[in-house]
C-alpha cells in the first residue's frame, strides 16, 4: 500500500468527516482495496471503515475477474461491515446494487440497470461492479468486505465499458455512494416486496435468453436472491454463479 496525501484535494481526516464513517484509507495505489480492507478487519477495525485507492494494480471482480482500475479513472474502494442477519447477508450484493443504482442514477443519462448478481449497466454498457466477500469466525459472520468499482471515465482498455458523466466528481459521487451502501448493509431480512419490484423494473436481463447459469429464459428473481430462469425442464431457481447471455462472453 502506498498512502495518499489526499483523494481529488481532500485529506482523509476531511473526507471521513464528510462520509460519516469511523476511518477511511487513502491510498495512492494498492493491489487490491478487498486484501487492504481484509487485513484491517482482521486486525478489529470498525465497520464503515473504508479503503480508498486512487488506483488498484490487481483489482478484481467475482471469480477472479480483472477489474481495470487506472489512476483518477474511477471510484476504487472497499468497506467493511459486521452484519448479523444471515438472511440479509444472503441479499446483500442485490441490496448493494439497489442502493447504489440509486445513488448513481443523478450521474448518468439513463437510469441504471442491474444484472443478477452484482452489476451496474447503462444501457447495454456496464458502469460498475459489487464483490462482496464474507468472513467467518466458527459459525459466526464477523465482518463482509464490501468492494465496488465505478467508472467515473470509460476504461480505455474495456470493450462495452460505460462511465459517469463528464461532470461528475468523485468526491461527490463518494458523499452520494458510501452512505447507500452502509443503509444497504445495515437492512435486515431478505428483500421487500418494494424491493423486488425495483430490481424488476431495472432488471437487465429479464426476459433475455442466457446459458449460465442454465440454458434457458431470465424471468426475474425471489426475495432471497435466487436468479428465475425458465429452462426446458421449468422454472429453476440459482443461488450462485454467474450469468451469461446466449452469444455473449461470460
Amino acid at each position: 500500500m502506498a498512502d495518499a496525501a489526499s483523494y481529488d484535494g481532500r485529506t482523509a481526516a476531511s473526507l471521513s468527516h464528510l462520509l460519516d464513517v469511523p476511518q477511511l484509507i487513502v491510498l495512492d495505489s494498492t493491489a487490491s482495496t478487498m486484501d487492504d480492507a481484509h487485513r484491517l478487519a482482521s486486525a478489529g477495525a470498525l465497520a464503515g471503515t473504508v479503503v480508498l485507492a486512487d488506483r488498484q494494480t490487481s483489482g478484481r471482480g467475482r471469480a477472479g475477474r480483472r477489474w481495470a482500475s487506472e489512476s483518477s479513472q474511477g471510484i476504487w474502494m472497499t468497506l467493511i461491515e459486521r452484519p448479523n442477519d444471515a438472511a440479509a447477508v444472503d441479499v446483500l450484493s442485490l441490496r448493494l446494487g439497489l442502493r447504489a443504482a440509486r445513488a448513481l442514477d443523478r450521474y448518468v443519462e439513463s437510469p441504471i440497470r442491474l444484472k443478477w448478481p452484482n452489476d451496474l449497466y447503462v444501457a447495454h454498457a456496464k458502469l460498475a461492479g459489487i464483490l462482496v466477500e464474507a468472513r467467518w469466525r466458527a459459525n459466526r459472520l464477523d465482518w463482509v468486505a464490501i468492494g465496488i468499482g465505478v467508472n467515473v471515465r470509460a476504461p480505455t482498455d474495456v470493450e462495452n465499458a460505460a462511465s459517469l458523466e463528464p461532470h461528475a466528481d468523485r468526491v461527490d459521487v463518494l458523499a452520494a455512494l458510501v452512505p447507500a451502501l452502509r443503509a444497504a448493509a445495515q437492512a435486515r431480512g431478505p428483500l421487500s416486496a418494494d424491493e423486488v419490484e425495483e430490481f424488476a423494473a431495472r432488471d437487465l436481463a429479464a426476459g433475455r435468453t442466457c446459458v449460465t447459469p442454465a440454458s434457458g429464459r431470465v424471468c426475474g428473481i425471489t426475495s432471497s436472491g435466487e436468479l428465475l430462469v425458465d429452462t426446458d425442464v421449468g422454472l429453476r431457481s440459482f443461488r450462485d454463479g454467474s450469468l451469461t447471455f446466449a452469444g455473449a462472453t461470460p
